[in-house]
């Protein structure tokens, strides 16, 4: 489940500017040179801190299987776990972003996942495991 929530999507879910279910949402990387602000807007804001190496390219990946499932009083954003093979690669977070301009918001971010430490992989799988109850909850 996500770690922090950008407020710019908060912002955008108000003014009915997203469909998660079909919007491009993707996954990119970062390491931990990367500094979390609750208020940082789009992949620009995060970019020079995305990983770099064998089996990764800049920008992430595309989720796939999104979707919303509601239980009792909570929407969760489900999506499939993306891997990334044959890396050889570093991360200590997952940042979940919107692959077009929103609004004036040029790729905007939807939220980010702590590993709670660098992760690496050298020429294997590297996988992020998003939680049981969603990519991110709203409650």
């Amino acid at each position: 489940m996500a770690d922090l929530i950008f407020t710019g999507f908060k912002e955008m879910l108000g003014q009915g500017l997203l469909d998660l279910a079909v919007e491009p949402v993707r996954c990119a990387l970062l390491t931990s040179a990367y500094a979390p602000s609750a208020d940082h807007a789009g992949l620009a804001d995060a970019a020079a801190a995305e990983t770099a190496g064998p089996g990764y390219a800049a920008g992430g990946q595309a989720l796939s299987g999104l979707g919303w499932s509601v239980t009792g009083t909570k929407a969760a954003l489900r999506a499939d776990d993306p891997t990334w093979t044959e890396a050889a690669i570093t991360a200590r977070y997952a940042l979940i972003y919107v692959a077009r301009t929103v609004g004036s918001r040029v790729n905007p971010l939807l939220c980010l996942l702590d590993f709670g430490a660098e992760r690496g992989v050298a020429g294997g799988t590297f996988t992020v495991r998003f939680d049981a109850a969603g990519v991110l909850t709203l409650e």
